[in-house]
Order: C-alpha cells, then structure tokens, then sequence
C-alpha cells in the first residue's frame, strides 16, 4: 500500500485486535477490508470478507480489457478463495514468478488477495515439485497467518500425490532458519491436518515422515512445536504404538521442555489429556 494511503487509515483501526463476532466488526473496517486497504488480524475478519466486493475492487487494476469483474457462487472462506484462483488461472494462466498480474498481486497489501494468489500457484502446472515450492515458499513465510494456512493448503495436494519425493524435498525446511518454514514442512505433511484430505500413507505408515520430525523434536519455537505435536497427535489415530514409542523416544534422549510440550500434545489423544 503507498504510505499516503496508509496515512489515511486511522491509528485506531491499524492497531485493533480483532471483533469476537462476524457481528461485532465495525462496518468501517469491513469496508476497508473488502477495498483490499488493510489485512485482516484474526480469524473472524478473515473469514467474514466479502471476496466477490474485493475481487470487484482488484479487478480493474489487473484487467486490461476492463471486462466485468466475475461474480462468486462462494463469496467467503476458503472455497472462496478456491474460486478466484481457479478464475485468475482460466483468465491469466499458470501463477508464478514470470507471471505480471501474479508479480503484481504478490505483495498486495491485501492478506487475501495473496491468499488467492498462492492458491492460484497451487493450482497452477509447474515442471517439478520443487518450482512449485520455490514459489509458494514466500507465502509459507508470510507475516500473516491466513496466508501461511493457505500457502500449505495450496500445495497439500502435490506433496500427497509425491509423497516419498516431497518429504525428501521438505526435509531442508526443517532446518530454516525461519521458524514458519519448518512449521510448513510439518504442516503441510500432516496425517490428517484439518480443512483438507487425509495422506492415507502417512496414517498408515507415519515412520515415512521420521526425517521430517526427528529435527523439529525440540524447536525453540511454540509454533512449530504445536504443528509437530498435531502432526503426531493425528497420527496416534492410526498407529498409536508407533507415536507412544517415538514418544518415550523422544524423552529419553531430549530432555528439555521444549520436547516435553511436544509429547504431552501428541499424547492427548491417546491418554485423555487436554494439551496446555
């Protein structure tokens, strides 16, 4: 956003923390949203925004033949982000870098139009597997937390169809310095993860993903820790005694909290204990 724009915007909403209810999200900040001038801050905003308004709003600044912009059948959420992806691939091509509107929406100041944009990459034909996570991987590491849960979702589909060839590729992720890089690459490998399909393979078989999770067994990072701990929570679903054994593993030659945290979550399932 240019910084006159931004000049614009009052301290008060640049600083809100977010309404609890849909409801309760003032109709100012809704506007302003659904124009693309601010990013949402939780997850009520994220998914109240109207994408068919600022979609409609995008529209003429990335088309040249100042055609209508397209209605929505999914105006929110994620299936509305699905929908404009599938509109941007049928109207522009293949996302990616060489790509001008893609370039252009990429760092939008819009947490959604960057949705749209990375699961436009996702749906998107690339050469290989590992273009297609060079170019997702700006959006892995966003500063927005809507635009990360995308980034894996988008992307999901190709590591699962890939399996022994995507947890080969990720297992540099877990070494990032950056901590949403390596909450990724467990992310997206999930067993069972939620908004998405399950990797049958990973239910039945999680040692495949040993190389994934051995290096994140003690992240400083609560973030990733808690990604790991679901990782091996969905995983106590389908092969309870692989996860207890990893698990008494783990503590036995990682002694610190960090680890400890990681294994009380991923044993909640299994022992009956809600996770702190």
């Amino acid at each position: 956003m240019a910084k006159q724009e931004h000049s614009k915007i009052s301290e008060a909403i640049l600083a809100r923390k977010g309404a609890v209810r849909a409801t309760s999200i003032p109709k100012e900040v809704i506007a302003l949203l659904e124009l693309g001038s601010i990013e949402s801050v939780n997850l009520v905003e994220w998914q109240t925004i109207d994408q068919e308004k600022l979609l409609a709003n995008i529209w003429p600044k990335i088309s040249k033949d100042q055609s209508q912009s397209p209605s929505l059948l999914e105006k929110t959420g994620i299936k509305g982000i699905r929908e404009v992806a599938t509109i941007l691939k049928s109207k522009f091509g293949d996302g990616c870098h060489n790509n001008t509107i893609t370039s252009v929406l990429s760092s939008h100041p819009s947490d959604m139009v960057r949705c749209w944009v990375v699961y436009w990459i996702g749906v998107s034909t690339f050469a290989s597997l590992e273009q297609k996570l060079k170019e997702i991987k700006r959006f892995a590491v966003d500063e927005h937390f809507g635009v990360r849960e995308i980034a894996w979702l988008a992307v999901r589909p190709d590591i699962s169809d890939q399996l022994e060839h995507s947890l080969s590729l990720l297992a540099s992720w877990t070494l990032d310095e950056c901590e949403y890089a390596r909450r990724f690459a467990s992310e997206v490998t999930r067993p069972r993860g939620v908004w998405c399909k399950h990797i049958e393979p990973l239910k039945k078989n999680p040692e495949l993903a040993i190389e994934l999770l051995e290096p994140l067994r003690s992240d400083p990072s609560r973030y990733v820790q808690a990604s790991v701990g679901n990782w091996l929570n969905d995983a106590s679903k389908s092969a309870p005694e692989w996860v207890e054994n990893l698990c008494e593993k783990w503590l036995r030659e990682s002694k610190t909290p960090e680890t400890s945290w990681i294994v009380q979550r991923a044993l909640r399932t299994l022992h009956g204990k809600p996770s702190s």
